[in-house]
């Protein structure tokens, strides 16, 4: 089998609400650059990245793949999918231009892409050829609750349903408004609302400095919180392993970490407690693989981010015995052919070969973005 063409998409489909945000973002629609992989034998494998829909950035992306990667990959065999990301990240023009920022999130899709095809050919689902049990049990965390542009009153009536109606155990909320004092009486709110026995996790997306991490940030042991994600610039090592000294509430990071190098520093520096790499951003399912090791390694969990919107990386998480957390957020779920399924906060295992991110035709009638 030779790959014979790599066919690149955009997609830009809507929030399920009109419109969310963060400390730091505010969005109405979520970017899904991508690429179809093409072989001789008329199979296929489907990947993409995650954005904030901005066109722009969304072209440069698939221009890499097209204009860059293509060359290089048409002609081989798919199913070499870690000698063909190793080429791909060692590439010239990646270590010279590149080792991050788009070109990185340009293999991620590829990736994907490239696992999805090899699963598929092998006619089983992609957690069966990564080694998985079918009886995995991947928890299952609602963030499309939890937006910190909800008022108090949402906020609570949105993460309090999820628990009581949607059957999760687990939610998480954003935190970050200009007077921390805010944030915490949101956080008692949902915590009151959602009683003892649900998970809560809270999200401060890098606002915070480390003068007001050490401040506010042992406050969150009153309302057991389970994780503290990205209090501080996501780059930051050494300002989040002072962070880590002086609480006790673990921390989590990494959806905005590009290399594995970068999660090893953090790692080593005892500065996280959860790492949460993204398959769309850090260099694919391969490049999770071995964060997923690293974390096993220093006996670490691992919880990737929702860039792909759980259908990938669920395969991964089913089969990696550092996983076993997956955030949920369905604004994607109607654009798939086999879209992931929850019940009772537990993810069904997938059933159809592949990596479940093959896209229905309407998809592309509704979403797409030339």
């Amino acid at each position: 089998m030779k790959i014979t063409a790599l066919k690149p998409f955009i997609l830009h489909v809507p929030v399920s609400k009109s419109v969310i945000g963060d400390s730091t973002h505010t969005i109405t629609h979520w970017g899904m650059p991508g690429v179809i992989v093409e072989t001789d034998e008329g199979t296929f494998g489907t990947g993409y990245t995650g954005t904030h829909a901005d066109i722009v950035t969304d072209r440069l992306i698939v221009t890499i793949i097209a204009e860059v990667f293509g060359p290089m990959l048409i002609g081989r065999d798919p199913a070499e999918v870690r000698a063909l990301h190793t080429a791909m990240t060692k590439s010239s023009t990646n270590i010279w231009v590149g080792r991050g920022g788009l070109l990185q999130m340009a293999i991620s899709a590829i990736d994907i892409a490239l696992w999805d095809l090899k699963a598929k050919a092998a006619e089983q689902p992609l957690w069966k050829l990564f080694g998985g049990a079918a009886t995995a049990k991947v928890e299952a965390y609602n963030t499309d609750c939890g937006w910190l542009v909800r008022s108090e009153e949402e906020l609570v009536a949105d993460c309090k349903a999820m628990i009581f109606e949607e059957g999760f155990g687990a939610v998480k909320m954003k935190i970050g408004k200009p007077d921390p004092k805010e944030d915490l009486r949101r956080v008692a709110a949902v915590r009151k609302a959602i009683g003892d026995g649900a998970k809560l996790m809270v999200d401060v997306n890098g606002k915070w400095d480390i003068a007001t991490a050490r401040q506010y940030a042992p406050r969150l042991a009153e309302f057991d919180v389970t994780w503290l994600e990205e209090p501080m610039w996501h780059d930051d090592v050494d300002g989040h392993r002072q962070l880590a000294e002086t609480i006790a509430t673990p921390i989590a990071l990494g959806e905005l970490l590009y290399e594995v190098d970068s999660f090893r520093a953090f790692v080593l520096a005892g500065a996280v407690h959860y790492l949460q790499p993204d398959a769309t951003r850090c260099g694919g399912l391969s490049a999770v693989w071995q964060i997923a090791d690293l974390g096993q390694a220093f006996h670490i969990p691992v919880t990737p981010h929702h860039g792909d919107m759980m259908q990938a990386q669920l395969h991964l998480v089913m089969a990696h015995p550092a996983c076993a957390l997956l955030e949920y957020i369905p604004w994607t779920l109607g654009c798939f052919v086999d879209p992931v399924k929850v019940e009772d906060g537990v993810y069904h295992a997938p059933q159809a070969p592949g990596a479940g991110t093959t896209l229905k035709p309407e998809t592309f009638d509704r979403y797409a973005v030339k």
